[in-house]
């Protein structure tokens, strides 16, 4: 089954029309966009992009073969144009399929928002998933996903809006329906991602890709995509977005367990606003769990999952799924420090010399030896604080010195190593 994208912006197309952001003054060329449109082996139109008919010429393609045309979404974009000889655009209804005449069977999916979902059969049982722009499918039952008779595995190729709703990919994961070996394209693309090399870079951290308009792709085809790391350190200063950026590389993905190292602080208002923004930050589905030691939850991923759901091991009731399949996101670890130092007594100089600095040190390379040794995937935040004042204090000193030698011992056991500096994040590894 052959899909060749006549689009993949969003409705409204990128750049947008009259917009002076800076993602819009740089989508040029291949960056550039139209409203996203597939057309499947030269025979069945799903969505329309202005000018149809001389995008479809532009990447080598012809409409002329074209017996169906469906749409996934009521139309907000420029004035739709369906050319002469084209069927009239209809959409399937929920739950019905339509089997046309060139072997395509087309199974209409409910979404959560207005539109409709397609799932895409070839003749020769390839499949494909297209969701509409910002919509996640309704229900978990997805003829996707494995199921205990077999089922139909998971999609060869699956097309959503994984920039706006990592969460449907997320869904699509815990279900079966996509997989390692799935191709996931992002199409709807706008303005909120910068495009060209941050917009790709984002897009491999969560397993998906983007293409140029006019790309053929075949589905069932395979195509190397990133090895995502198991593990990630992220690094930042103060407000330079290096949680947001930690949370982003875990929206697509199910079962996250959110561990908060810094726990709550009686009657600091200031650090309860911070806590209540990080909390509605993260998706619904993530699990929090607030403590501070951490070798246990790095630990637990070769365990069996528990009969009930266990926040700390990332168990689902009464699936069996292995809790390695539940990432961790670790934040922070500069608070975890701050713990462990409060409990061995590192703040006293006397209590530091008299046997402090040997318990620290146990603590932090127990900590590395089970990052080391993790099967979960785990991405964690940590401050950077190195570069700036040095601070006034000896226990000031102290912290600054010793979370530097953590972040180094820890970032040296990640495929994956971070710097965040105003909101951009830049590779120091991987």
């Amino acid at each position: 089954m052959d899909v060749t994208l006549l689009g993949t912006g969003a409705p409204q197309g990128l750049p947008r029309p009259d917009c002076p952001c800076a993602a819009c003054a740089t989508a040029v060329g291949a960056e550039a966009r139209a409203a996203t449109a597939l057309l499947i082996d030269g025979a069945l139109l799903i969505d329309l992009t202005p000018g149809p008919a001389f995008a479809a010429a532009r990447a080598g393609q012809s409409l002329a073969g074209v017996r169906q045309v469906l749409l996934s979404h009521p139309h907000d974009g420029p004035a739709m144009e369906v050319p002469a000889g084209l069927p009239t655009p209809g959409r399937v209804a929920d739950g019905r399929e339509l089997a046309l005449l060139d072997g395509h069977r087309v199974r209409a999916l409910a979404v959560d928002i207005p539109g409709t979902g397609y799932d895409i059969s070839g003749a020769d049982g390839e499949r494909l998933l297209y969701l509409p722009p910002g919509a996640a499918p309704a229900g978990l039952a997805l003829n996707g996903a494995h199921d205990q008779a077999g089922g139909p595995g998971p999609y060869d190729m699956v097309l959503l809006d994984v920039l706006e709703r990592p969460d449907a990919l997320a869904r699509l994961r815990a279900t079966g329906a996509v997989d390692a070996a799935t191709d996931v394209i992002a199409v709807h693309l706008d303005h909120a991602v910068p495009p060209g090399p941050e917009l790709h870079r984002r897009l491999a951290a969560v397993g998906a890709r983007a293409v140029p308009d006019g790309s053929s792709l075949v589905v069932g085809e395979y195509h190397a995509v990133p090895d995502l790391p198991r593990r990630t350190l992220v690094l930042g200063g103060a407000r330079s977005g290096k949680s947001a950026e930690a949370e982003r590389r875990l929206a697509a993905f199910p079962d996250v367990v959110y561990v908060a190292t810094g726990g709550t602080r009686e009657g600091d208002a200031e650090w309860a606003e911070r806590i209540s923004l990080h909390r509605e930050r993260r998706p619904n589905s993530w699990r929090t769990v607030e403590t501070c030691d951490l070798v246990p939850l790095l630990e637990a991923g070769d365990a069996p999952a528990p009969d009930a759901g266990d926040a700390e091991s990332g168990g689902d009731a009464g699936t069996g799924r292995a809790a390695e399949v539940s990432p961790l996101l670790i934040d922070c670890l500069a608070l975890w420090l701050t713990h462990v130092m409060d409990e061995v007594g590192a703040w006293d100089d006397t209590a530091w010399e008299a046997g402090g600095r040997r318990a620290l040190r146990e603590r932090t390379d127990a900590l590395v030896a089970a990052v080391r040794a993790t099967h979960r995937p785990v991405v964690a935040v940590s401050n950077e604080v190195g570069s700036g004042v040095v601070p006034a204090t000896a226990a000031g000193r102290r912290f600054r010195d010793e979370l530097g030698r953590l972040n180094a011992a820890f970032g040296a056991e990640c495929e994956q190593l971070l710097l965040v500096v105003a909101g951009q994040a830049l590779a120091l590894r991987g």
